[in-house]
């Protein structure tokens, strides 16, 4: 299967940070593998690190209709094989599927892993799912470097501190409430393992059974991930769920989820956008 390759990128983080005269490392992640691939291997290298990603992508526009990849693309594919649309008009789509840089527009195997990375607590509160294009992209990357700079005065915390039991049952919460990638619970798994966790299906599928949907995404909904960053991002989900999830997990700044959640917020959540 692909997972090899996930390995295999996986060996070459760990080997990077071990080999060079590193105190702290940002890890730069985007689409599917790379997310896991670099959580991984920063937990068998073991020292401490903070992960960015590249964000998703904006949508284009189609006669009135919003578009983004992923699932866009397959959509209309299907209605030109079946001779709903025409040459010129799928060559019409494919031009405006991706009409910026980043991750796919929905909630894909990108954008779930970035959830659960800063879930685990791997990254800055609040910048997993800011557009590749958004000004707020570079402020989150200019800050994680700050951020690296000052892990590496204070020696931690490292990823096996944030990557514990309490976070992988967080992730796997936030994985179910905003109906994420299935490929996420193969992924999360790999991670966990790294840290010396099992992933219990057993367990996952009874926090399934009462673990509400608590967005409104393609591919199983109607909105994409600008809409989720606009309505309020990981940290609506985080609290709309909060009494479920374990608040004592600590995350790369030093703060508790608890803390986190006591702060008030910037903007109110959209619960209608």
């Amino acid at each position: 299967t692909s997972l090899k390759f996930r390995n295999r990128m996986a060996l070459d983080p760990e080997e990077m940070v071990r080999a060079q005269p590193m105190d702290a490392v940002v890890l730069m992640g985007g689409c599917d593998k790379t997310v896991p691939a670099l959580l991984m291997g920063a937990l068998s290298a073991g020292k401490p690190a903070c992960l960015t990603v590249a964000g998703p992508m904006m949508t284009g526009r189609h006669k009135g209709e919003r578009l983004g990849a992923c699932t866009d693309c397959r959509r209309f594919w299907a209605r030109y094989r079946a001779g709903e649309i025409d040459g010129e008009e799928i060559a019409q789509v494919e031009g405006r599927l991706a009409v910026t840089s980043g991750t796919c527009a929905v909630m894909g195997t990108a954008s779930t892993m970035a959830l659960i990375a800063e879930t685990l607590g791997m990254m800055l509160p609040n910048t997993s799912a800011i557009p590749a294009v958004h000004a707020d992209r570079l402020r989150a990357a200019e800050e994680t470097g700050t951020l690296a700079a000052r892990l590496a005065r204070t020696g931690g915390p490292v990823p096996s501190d944030l990557i514990t039991r309490a976070s992988v049952e967080n992730a796997l919460r936030v994985l179910l409430a905003v109906s994420g990638s299935t490929n996420a619970v193969i992924h999360l798994a790999a991670i966990a393992g790294r840290a010396g966790i099992d992933v219990d299906l057993a367990e996952f599928n009874r926090l399934s059974d009462e673990t509400p949907v608590v967005v409104d995404l393609k591919p199983v909904g109607s909105g994409y991930m600008e809409d989720f960053h606009a309505a309020g991002g990981l940290q609506a989900v985080l609290r709309e769920i909060a009494g479920a999830l374990p608040l004592d997990c600590r995350d790369v700044t030093g703060r508790t989820l608890a803390e986190r959640l006591a702060q008030p917020l910037r903007r109110p959540v959209d619960r209608q956008g």
